[in-house]
């Protein structure tokens, strides 16, 4: 609407290895510049090497113009992940850990220009690791226990390998937070749209680093492994490299679980 700030919000599909962060370290400026982001989040578990997040990469993230780094189920499987993703509140680890667990799931943000948001780390359970707490239920108690300002959008990554969880979550919350976006499988899906009640919705973001590998790996690795059945160790591929992301759009007079505009994005780069 005429006379009145736009927040952009770009979220960034799961960043894979040294390819992900070298684009991202590239191409991520000219990007906020182009859209007018005033903040950005993007997973990071795979970040290091194709799996976890350290230290060193979160900075590189950082340092490109990352403003808040989701995880997923490989947030601790960097050595030293442990002890320095709890001190770090750019990072979220998912909320539905069991209590107890390290890290923080959920935290407050600015964006560059004043507005406060929230953004809520989950983790799916079908066909993924079961142990994990209802994501359902610990997003209830977030929204039953918050007491922030009431005009305070939540944007909520949800790293799950199911569809359909994944969009069931969508419509439970739908009017209740201003996005769901989808993570972990590295395909970007092609459903991105506003649900009934006003909340942004997308099923997965895809991912940000190698395009021509099998999720990022290296294809004849994963190939061979699929024929034999034999464990081997991933390596992130190289070669072209793509974006996947999606760009939330709202105005400040919006209510804050009513976005504007959910756009996807996808864009491949030569090496």
């Amino acid at each position: 609407m005429a006379g009145t700030a736009t927040e952009r919000i770009l979220f960034i599909g799961d960043v894979v290895g040294r390819s992900g962060r070298r684009l991202l370290k590239e191409r991520l400026p000219g990007i906020r510049r182009e859209f007018a982001t005033t903040l950005v989040v993007a997973n990071g578990e795979n970040a290091s090497g194709g799996v976890g997040i350290g230290e060193k990469s979160a900075r590189e993230l950082f340092a490109a113009g990352v403003d808040v780094i989701t995880t997923g189920n490989h947030v601790w499987d960097v050595r030293g992940s442990l002890e320095y993703v709890p001190t770090e509140p750019r990072i979220l680890r998912p909320l539905n850990y069991p209590p107890g667990t390290p890290g923080r799931g959920y935290g407050l943000f600015n964006t560059s220009s004043g507005r406060e948001v929230m953004v809520v780390n989950l983790h799916g359970r079908v066909f993924i690791n079961t142990n994990f707490d209802c994501p359902f239920r610990a997003m209830e108690r977030v929204l039953q226990d918050f007491e922030g300002a009431p005009g305070t959008p939540i944007l909520v990554d949800l790293h799950g390998e199911a569809t359909s969880e994944k969009i069931a979550f969508g419509h439970a919350f739908d009017g209740r937070v201003a996005a769901v976006v989808g993570t972990h499988t590295h395909v970007q899906t092609n459903d991105a749209r506003l649900l009934p009640r006003g909340t942004a919705y997308v099923t997965d973001l895809g991912m940000t680093g190698p395009a021509d590998g099998v999720i990022g790996v290296k294809a004849d690795i994963v190939v061979e492994r699929f024929y034999s059945q034999i464990p081997s160790r991933f390596k992130v591929a190289s070669g072209p490299r793509m974006l996947n992301a999606a760009l939330l759009t709202m105005g400040d007079d919006d209510d804050a679980c009513s976005l504007r505009e959910i756009e996807v994005i996808n864009r491949r780069y030569d090496p």
